[in-house]
């Protein structure tokens, strides 16, 4: 790989993981989030060699064979993804609120969390939702596992 190509170049060409879009260019959007070690970046904005040895994950990570993970399912029962172009980016900032906040998720805090996410369809209700209902779920799913 060149020295200069972005992270978000090398997902979608040579590793055919389409999932975060080229949106913006410009870090604006958020529809090329992806998680880097655990934590949200705008892959349009990170060289390809600084992600090496670390750990990525794309929205195509989130899922198993069998299941979809529990924000995909939660967008899909609120409506969430409209028509899709953002949602790889929101599903990726939301398991970064669910890894950080878990259960004590509220609203400001999930509003805050998505703010460098733009969706022009939803406006916003149903992810907010979706993802508040998800977090919900992983607390009722983590209490009765103990």
């Amino acid at each position: 790989m060149a020295a200069h190509e972005r992270l978000v170049d090398v997902l979608r060409g040579p590793l055919e993981l389409t999932g975060a879009a080229i949106g913006c260019d410009t870090a604006v959007c958020g529809a090329c989030t992806v998680l880097l070690d655990g934590r949200t970046v705008k892959s349009c904005t990170v060289l390809a060699v600084q992600a090496a040895d670390t750990d990525v994950v794309t929205v195509e990570g989130l899922a198993t064979p069998d299941s979809l993970h529990v924000l995909q399912a939660a967008f899909l029962r609120h409506g969430a993804v409209q028509c899709g172009y953002c949602t790889a980016g929101m599903l990726v900032a939301a398991v970064d609120l669910l890894t950080r906040y878990g259960a004590s998720l509220d609203e400001a805090i999930i509003r805050d969390g998505i703010c460098g996410n733009l969706c022009r369809c939803t406006g916003y209700r149903s992810i907010v939702s979706a993802i508040a209902e998800a977090a919900a779920e992983m607390a009722a799913d983590d209490g009765s596992a103990r």
